[in-house]
């Protein structure tokens, strides 16, 4: 009976000392285990302190939240972004043929148009009368240049009509109104020079450059206000004069040269004080630079004018027609490289930009008799 108890007695000694052993293993198991974890995180806690102090773009005193925030440079190069920001879409050329004209067009002057409905009318036409259009990439930059006094009531319906044409067409381009200041003889081909080159200065990717009349409003939007290789006349069948050219030479109304074209022929004269005899002289301008006159089909080059009183300060130039004849001897000195004026203001309208200027007083002419 003894031997039997002394037997599970040392049984139960040796299951008890293999427990206790199982224990120990898994308490020291359990030790390194955490003690690595919390190694690990030492670790990474102590890592995080210096790349602090060596990128402080990632400190948060830096607000990113703001879109045109820039965080102060490390010094050390940028690591690639994962995901870049979106890139402009490449917009395909617009086409020669705009695929949204109307063709011929009714246009009448009698409504009344004030200015807050025009532009409502032209929602994407930008502040200075600037636009481009959304869908395509035109190959021409385009300066639209009037010569202007007093004739507020006609700009206003030449605005109506003249921007949703020229959206039409597809164009990139900015509309000047080169104001006269002062009581002076009018002198239009002057004004047409500092038009080309304030719109330069404000815009030098300009490379093509309309040149029209406040009064004059296209009856067709096929009509393109484009330039090409030779100087265009758009204005060709104007309803004052019965839809026709009123003699071969004319170049009067509406026309387009693109920069080079202007520059070859020095540009327009600045010494046609009154009404009349610039167009003409510029025509000689065109012919003696080798180059031809190029016009759109009289079908769609018609043209309907708004009617009013003469200028009392823009009566005909009585000494025209001897400028006129003198046109060779005259273009080298008196252009676009001699043209002297003052810029007074620059006003940037919702559809158009008001250039004023002081162009001078005309020399005074002998009396006729």
């Amino acid at each position: 009976m003894s031997r039997l108890l002394g037997g599970t007695l040392e049984r139960v000694c040796k299951a008890v000392l293999l427990l206790c052993l199982l224990h120990f293993l898994v308490a020291v198991i359990l030790y390194f285990d955490v003690y690595a974890q919390h190694l690990a995180f030492f670790s990474r806690f102590s890592a995080r302190g210096p790349a602090r102090a060596l990128h402080p773009a990632a400190s948060s005193s830096t607000n990113c939240s703001r879109p045109n925030a820039t965080a102060p440079s490390s010094g050390l190069p940028e690591a690639p972004s994962a995901r870049p920001g979106p890139t402009a879409p490449v917009l395909p050329p617009c086409p020669d043929s705009p695929p949204g004209l109307v063709g011929r067009l009714l246009i009448e002057f009698t409504s009344p148009m004030p200015l807050e409905r025009v532009q409502r009318e032209n929602p994407g036409v930008l502040l200075g009368g600037r636009y481009t259009p959304p869908d395509c990439t035109p190959a021409q930059t385009v300066a639209v240049i009037i010569p202007f006094r007093h004739r507020e009531h006609h700009l206003r319906y030449w605005l109506h009509y003249l921007h949703p044409i020229l959206r039409r067409q597809r164009l990139r381009y900015g509309i000047y109104v080169i104001n006269q200041h002062g009581e002076d003889t009018f002198n239009r081909a002057k004004l047409l020079n500092v038009g080309f080159l304030e719109a330069l200065k404000e815009d030098a990717t300009y490379n093509c450059f309309i040149f029209s009349d406040v009064d004059l409003v296209p009856m067709d939007d096929r009509n393109l206000y484009r330039c090409g290789d030779q100087p265009r006349h758009f204005a060709i069948a104007m309803d004052k004069f019965g839809f026709r050219l009123p003699y071969a030479g004319y170049f009067g109304g509406v026309s387009g040269l693109n920069k080079s074209q202007f520059l070859r022929i020095n540009g327009f004269p600045n010494e046609y004080w009154g009404w009349g005899g610039e167009d003409d002289d510029i025509f000689n301008r065109i012919s003696l630079a080798g180059m031809k006159i190029s016009r759109p089909d009289i079908r769609i080059g018609r043209y309907r004018m708004i009617k009013h009183d003469r200028d009392k300060h823009n009566e005909p130039n009585p000494q025209r027609f001897t400028k006129i004849q003198n046109t060779k001897l005259t273009m080298k000195r008196d252009g676009i490289g001699s043209v002297r004026y003052q810029v007074l203001e620059v006003s940037r309208q919702p559809l158009f930009t008001n250039i004023t200027v002081d162009i001078g007083r005309p020399p005074s002419w002998p009396p006729r008799g």
